[in-house]
């Protein structure tokens, strides 16, 4: 009876920590730099969030290992709500083996919060390159001289979307890892590179300057930006989709209640018409979810990426 009337105090206390939860400030933990895009966005939608949860929320960058650092954090945190994060892909189980520094489970150590914005990639050209277009691109990969694409690095969305380019355009395209896109962008203009594939942030300024050609858009619908360039899926590639992302998460076993207070609150957040259009300045696209449709598109990109990764292997 006694160990009953524990387990029923203990859940007691616990609806009522959930029900005055939060009580004090709220530490987001970003796992990339700060002035990068996630860590901006970050910033934008802070002042609602803290409106919206009568609490500070507390930025803290802690870059490093692919968003995996601050991530890692978050696993071994209290499920109590006042430490949560921010990763993107690669931290939350589109590592596909590549990092081995990782130590947590991204599908069992931490809850699945809200989407937060998306940004598609694109196919960029050197201006010294003489294809202008997929098809154009596509016959000069098929020749026996080998054509190379710069990406951000080992592991990361970008390279796994030059993987799988090679794989439905049926090329061999040499896949150069650098570390960040910018480098990639400053290769492109200076013709050391033919091809790249980079994210708007980092491009649209050498893009808009004529300083590099882009090819081609990842997303599913053309990137308004950029209305002339077509998506990969319209120039023959049916089916190809591939953006970058990023999302809040908690710890797990951090009560429903506390996780739809915070959900709420950035939903609310990216759901303001002012905020959308900031964000939308800075190349990405909000995506506000409930905190099952977050975890069922996390597990979706986690199926995608394993099968071109498989493929890869078996080249």
């Amino acid at each position: 009876m006694a160990i009953v009337l524990v387990c029923q105090w203990a859940a007691i206390g616990s609806g009522r920590a959930a029900t005055a939860y939060p009580e004090r400030a709220i530490r987001l933990v970003v796992g990339f730099p700060a002035g990068g895009s996630s860590d901006a966005i970050a910033r934008i939608v802070q002042p609602t969030v803290e409106k919206q949860l009568g609490q500070p929320l507390v930025i803290e960058n802690r870059p490093g290992a692919g968003g995996a650092i601050a991530l890692g954090m978050v696993a071994k945190a209290p499920p109590d709500g006042y430490l949560i994060g921010l990763g993107g892909a690669a931290g939350l189980g589109v590592s596909l083996g590549v990092q081995d520094n990782v130590t947590y489970d991204a599908h069992r150590d931490l809850a699945p919060v809200t989407g937060l914005a998306s940004v598609p990639f694109i196919l960029a050209a050197s201006n010294s390159l003489r294809g202008k277009t997929l098809r154009d691109i596509i016959a000069l990969a098929k020749q026996p001289n080998k054509l190379a694409i710069g990406h951000g690095g080992n592991g990361t969305l970008m390279h796994l979307t030059s993987e799988m380019f090679n794989q439905m355009a049926d090329t061999r395209l040499e896949l150069v890892p650098y570390r960040g896109m910018a480098p990639v962008v400053t290769d492109l203009i200076g013709g050391h590179m033919p091809l790249g594939i980079v994210d708007p942030p980092s491009a649209m300024t050498a893009i808009e300057g004529d300083l590099i050609i882009p090819v081609a858009v990842s997303s599913a619908h053309r990137y308004p930006r950029l209305p002339e360039t077509p998506t990969f899926a319209e120039q023959g590639l049916t089916g190809f989709e591939a953006t970058g992302w990023f999302g809040i998460v908690a710890p797990a076993g951090t009560p429903g209640e506390i996780v739809e207070k915070i959900n709420s609150a950035f939903v609310t957040a990216l759901s303001d018409p002012a905020i959308v259009e900031r964000i939308r300045e800075l190349g990405s696209d909000p995506m506000p979810m409930t905190p099952a449709d977050f975890s069922r598109f996390i597990g979706g990109e986690v199926k995608k990426w394993e099968a071109v990764t498989a493929r890869a292997k078996k080249k």
